[in-house]
């Protein structure tokens, strides 16, 4: 390999090295494009990518951040059970297992495709994306009050859909059966395929223009090169150990709350992180396995060191993980793991928290935190056919270094991802879309202020619907930083026919609805940064004149009079004026 890689020059080693994004980039569309479930083409929810034949990522097209170091996983999962020598060209390999290489839950399903070239095994062509339906108690398939895995659909254990080319059709038979929305999921699962194949020929493609030693020794620049860009930030690191404790609020059967809590270490050489003395595995939906803890810290380690980076492995051989075994963070079967972001998240934002302070230029104060999912289901109005909605949704990020928070976006699990549309909502389903707005209810005070939440409203337009929501952050408020302010709470609550509320709520499963009733989703505002104080008085009054902020507020956390007609300043408070001097 070392004699190969002096002969290439750096120029053809840099063109395949790009060739290789390229066909990450081409399989993540090529999968959007045939999917058949809002989930897939409007959400995003999925990720695909190329791994070499050892299972190390090489690129991945990327729609759920929380997905990142999953693909990976899968692919040595496969190997461990298979070996190179029980693969053959033409396979393809179906797997969900949320302990092995899954590492979510098992509505994210994984297909992955040996790639040989002249005979030998090459490359793997991956990819992971939400099914609707996998089948399980619940419409949706994840619910906030399973207690063991059995619950929540099939489970696929790493297992040949296609043996050399020929389709195991005894499986697509009994998925088929086992789902309630059949074709929604063998459609997807088929786009799956479809993109693997994309992922395969253009591949081999490679190999046939540059030859195979050429490709190989491209995959070692891409991954050392990752390597060395992640080590050179990593220098330019604080270095020491930093901490941070948290509470995940409950775990949907109304246990709780849960404290996690994390230890991260900086050296010139090493990222350790270290979670151990975090919750046990509970018995509710929440519990994240160690691939999905791992990914989250994935994802704040980029965010940390070089978010522009393409992601491969080579990127993540500074970052160690540390857990206890069976802990929330690493939950063993047959644990419940439905709703596993609202605990893997907390992963992530841990270390957020213990570093926003000594990294100000790279993090912003806490977030809204949770993906906020939902499912409702029902009859459509029109058809009489059964529908069903499964989608995320945005809320406030907090403030940062030199800049308000961001208004509306999703979480950091979910990333660039999108609501399912209003126009699509109502024309699929069975709802009307009464409100969509942002939240201005003036939380996450700061010399600059909390990104707002969001609140949408739907309103059932037959009887029966049922709706499941899981709202991380009901209780424990997105944190400032730097003297900045809490955040507000994510929620949900059910407006009936008659004018009654019920809610707000941070989990429920299966809240009966009937035609009129609304349900109306609540997210978070982010945290402040810095001292609400300090912040511009034009700023404030603008805040008042946009109603991000009422008067009230604008006296009371920034020490700022504002004039309710006209929106001029009209003084400050003594506490503003004694601070000020």
């Amino acid at each position: 390999m070392n004699k190969t890689r002096i002969s290439v020059n750096p120029f053809t080693l840099e063109i395949v090295k790009d060739s290789l994004l390229a066909i990450g980039d081409e399989m993540f569309y090529a999968l959007a494009r045939t999917s058949m479930s809002p989930i897939i083409y409007e959400v995003l929810d999925y990720a695909s990518g190329l791994t070499d034949a050892k299972g190390q990522l090489l690129t991945q097209g990327n729609g759920v951040t929380g997905f990142i170091g999953m693909l990976s996983s899968m692919v040595k999962d496969a190997l461990d059970k298979f070996g190179p020598d029980q693969l053959e060209p033409g396979d393809i390999l179906i797997m969900n297992d949320p302990y092995g290489g899954g590492g979510s839950h098992l509505s994210d399903v994984g297909l992955l495709m040996p790639i040989f070239y002249q005979g030998e095994l090459v490359a793997f062509s991956v990819n992971k994306a939400h099914w609707t339906e996998v089948g399980g108690k619940d419409p949706g398939s994840w619910t906030t009050d399973s207690t063991e895995i059995y619950q929540e659909g099939l489970q696929f254990p790493c297992v040949k859909l296609y043996e050399a080319g020929v389709l195991n059709q005894a499986l697509v038979d009994l998925i088929r059966v086992n789902v309630r929305f059949p074709e929604s999921s063998l459609g997807d699962m088929w786009a799956q395929v479809a993109a693997l194949k994309t992922g395969e020929r253009r591949f081999t493609e490679l190999c046939e223009q540059y030859g195979i030693d050429v490709v190989k020794a491209s995959i070692e620049h891409l991954l050392n090169h990752g390597e060395e860009i992640s080590r050179q930030q990593l220098r330019q690191l604080p270095k020491g150990t930093f901490d941070a404790v948290d509470y995940i609020d409950d775990d949907g059967l109304g246990s709780g709350p849960f404290k996690v809590q994390v230890k991260v270490t900086i050296t010139d050489e090493e990222f350790i992180c270290d979670f151990r003395g975090s919750h046990p595995q509970v018995l509710g939906p929440v519990n994240c396995s160690y691939t999905g803890l791992l990914s989250a810290v994935r994802a704040i380690f980029l965010a940390v060191t070089n978010p522009s980076q393409d992601v491969n492995d080579g990127v993540f051989r500074p970052l160690k993980v540390i857990t206890d075994p069976r802990s929330i963070f690493s939950a063993e079967r047959p644990a419940a793991v439905s709703t596993y972001w609202e605990t893997m998240l907390y992963g992530c934002d841990l270390i957020w928290k213990a570093l926003a302070p000594v990294v100000p230029h790279r993090l912003t104060a806490g977030h809204l935190l949770s993906v906020c999912g939902v499912v409702l289901a029902g009859q459509h109005p029109d058809t009489d056919e059964p529908f069903l909605i499964v989608e995320p949704l945005v809320g406030g990020w907090g403030a940062a270094q030199g800049k308000d928070g961001e208004n509306g976006q999703f979480c950091i699990g979910d990333g660039e991802t999108y609501n399912v549309p209003v126009e699509v909502a109502e024309t699929r389903y069975g709802v009307m879309v009464d409100e969509y707005s942002f939240r201005a209810d003036g939380a996450g005070a700061g010399e600059y202020r909390g990104g707002s939440g969001v609140i949408r409203s739907y309103r059932a337009l037959t009887d029966g619907q049922t709706f499941t929501g899981t709202f991380g952050r009901h209780k424990y408020l997105p944190w400032g930083a730097h003297g900045g302010k809490e955040g507000s709470e994510n929620g949900f609550e059910i407006v009936k026919t008659d004018g009654t509320v019920e809610g707000p709520f941070g989990k429920y499963a299966r809240h009966p609805l009937n035609k009129g009733d609304v349900v109306r989703l609540i997210t978070a505002t982010g945290g402040g940064y810095g001292d609400p104080f300090q912040r511009d008085p034009e700023k404030v009054a603008q805040d008042v004149r946009n109603g991000w902020i009422t008067v009230e507020q604008a006296e009371a956390d920034y020490g700022v009079r504002v004039d309710p007609v006209h929106y001029d300043i009209i003084g400050f408070t003594p506490e503003r004026e004694k601070r000020q001097k």
